[in-house]
């Protein structure tokens, strides 16, 4: 009996002692999910032309129930509800729409951009060899629980899901198809 609670104590101690390690996540985390349909899940993403002047944004934020909102134009308030620069020449430059679409596909959407790796926080030898880029496109999401907000430009640390999401920004940029 005690060379059983032995060892189930050490076992537990390995356990504790692995997850605590710096810089590692727990092994059994899966990023590569199936995305079930809950009004919970969302992704926003900013896509920055800097090829012309002024910078063209588009944000798209996308909810598991469908609800899509698209803000484009140059103004800072596309990508930030907070912009202070009101004096700016650009501030009204500033488009929004509100659409309504099948939440399942939606969720197509969002597993689509799973099975590009978006969740994937350890993607390795994807990176850019491109030592300029004039598009920026920056993504946040809450899919199933597993949350993704770095702020970095995509095109730079992985080109293909960068790609799959400027697809979703331009499948909803012009509602009026």
């Amino acid at each position: 009996m005690r060379r059983k609670l032995l060892n189930t104590l050490v076992a537990a101690a390995a356990a504790a002692a692995l997850a605590a390690t710096p810089g590692c996540g727990p092994f059994w985390v899966n990023p590569y999910i199936t995305v079930t349909e809950s009004q919970l899940n969302w992704v926003h993403i900013h896509y920055y032309n800097l090829n012309r002047k002024p910078i063209r944004r588009v944000s798209v934020y996308l909810t598991g129930m469908g609800y899509v909102e698209v803000k484009k134009g140059t103004s800072e308030l596309v990508s930030n509800d907070f912009a202070k620069g009101h004096k700016n020449d650009t501030w009204e430059s500033i488009k929004t729409y509100r659409i309504e679409v099948d939440p399942a596909h939606v969720n197509d959407i969002f597993q689509n951009l799973v099975n590009y790796g978006l969740l994937d926080r350890e993607k390795t030898g994807r990176r850019s060899k491109k030592e300029k880029f004039d598009r920026v496109i920056a993504v946040k999401a809450n899919i199933c629980n597993n949350t993704y907000s770095e702020q970095e430009n995509i095109f730079e640390i992985d080109p293909d899901l960068a790609e799959q999401l400027l697809d979703v920004v331009r499948e909803f940029d012009d509602p009026t198809r």
